[in-house]
């Protein structure tokens, strides 16, 4: 798979990514390396403990590193969470518990496209 199509499967914006990391080399790089990356997994036991200053931290992480690398799709739900999350209240609005299993689709998207390329013979 190439990093064009891995783009395409995962609703993104290779040209974004490529103007804020400064070229394809770097994107190509950082692709993979967002598996690693644990603000997904933050964001999912937060919101399970209904800690909503922890929640909107790990959904603000997302958001940016989705929009940093051009997940556009994820990007788009990843910030509608954050927003929810923003206010200074004491619990997590209901609204974010059923936006958080988009969050969760746009997520497994980008993560099967990423592994599909990762493991490609094609890059």
């Amino acid at each position: 798979m190439t990093i064009e199509a891995c783009y395409r499967q995962l609703g993104g914006d290779l040209a974004q990514a490529e103007k804020h990391l400064s070229g394809r080399r770097l994107v190509e790089r950082f692709v993979v390396r967002f598996l690693d990356d644990d603000s997904f997994a933050s964001l999912c036991s937060a919101m399970e403990e209904g800690s909503r200053g922890a929640a909107f931290r790990a959904a603000h992480t997302l958001k940016g590193v989705s929009g940093t690398l051009g997940f556009s799709r994820l990007y788009a739900s990843a910030s509608q969470l954050t927003e929810l999350l923003r206010p200074e209240a004491q619990a997590i609005p209901a609204d974010a518990c059923a936006l958080l299993e988009t969050v969760k689709q746009d997520y497994r998207i980008t993560a099967d496209a990423i592994c599909a390329y990762r493991d490609s013979d094609h890059r």
